[in-house]
Formats: structure tokens, sequence, C-alpha cells
């Protein structure tokens, strides 16, 4: 009877240990399981909604569609690589989009997801806007990005 224990019990660890590292967390996700068991941050309310939500899968579906009480990303502009991106690489950046052409140029613009037909427009906006993206030294990545951002909107 021990013998066939073990494993099942090697497996519940297995399926709780991923849930039960993020307990520790507030913010453990959205999904199935923050809609069933809320938003409050007691240790057997996360563990039972990332349970849920890893159970399900619920949580994957959300992120990408907006549902589940996820929200999606409001714009490219602001995802993480894009942040990543723009913050190592501010001088070589500005001086692409002072030419209006270069492979950090199109490299943002692909990390945005900007078409390929539309690609020459969005190089020209940037070029023409140089001075508002990049109003002085003291700008920050986030400051490039929000200028960006608000440019294309």
């Amino acid at each position: 009877m021990k013998k066939h224990f073990i494993p099942w019990l090697l497996t519940a660890a297995l399926l709780l240990a991923g849930p039960a590292a993020m307990a520790g967390q507030e913010n453990y996700g959205c999904g199935l399981g923050t809609m069933i068991f809320g938003n409050t941050h007691t240790l057997l309310s996360q563990v039972a909604a990332a349970s849920t939500n890893q159970t399900f899968g619920s949580q994957y579906f959300g992120m990408s569609s907006g549902t589940s009480e996820c929200k999606s990303p409001e714009s490219l502009v602001y995802s993480p690589r894009v942040k990543v991106f723009v913050a190592e690489n501010m001088d070589s950046l500005a001086l692409d989009i002072a030419r209006g052409q270069g492979l950090y140029l199109e490299a943002l613009a692909a990390l945005i997801e900007v078409p390929a037909e539309n690609r020459g427009e969005f190089y020209s906006l940037l070029q023409a806007n140089f001075s508002s993206i990049y109003p002085d030294e003291q700008v920050t990545s986030d400051d490039v990005i929000s200028h960006i951002a608000a440019l294309m909107s």
C-alpha cells in the first residue's frame, strides 16, 4: 500500500509547487481562480486561486484575450520588451530616429509590431518629431516611450 501512495504524494507535491511558490505574493494573477476566490491576500485564497488558474489554464487565455479579470496591455509600446530595448539603446535609438533609418529604429518598429508597409511612415513620423521624443539630455527611457506612444495615438 505504501508503494502506491508515494507516487501520488509526489505528483500532488509537484502540482502544488508552482501555486505554493506564488502564495507569498500579492499579485498572483488573474483568471478563473481570481474570479472564484477573489483578490484577497490570504495564503489559502492565493494558493487556491493560483491552483485553479494553473489547473484550467484560464490565466493564459485571459492574459491574451483580456477576459477573466485580466487586463491586456493598452499598447505594445508599453510592453516590457520595448521598455528594456529602449532603456538599453537610448543613444543608438536617438541617432537612428534623428537619421530616420537604422537597425535600432527597425528593431523598435518590429517590437511594437508596426506593419512592414507602414514602417517608412513610422520612421518619418519619429524623425520629424525627434525634438519632442528627445527634448533634452535628461530624458529617460520611459519619457521616450511615452512620447512615441503619444505620436502613435
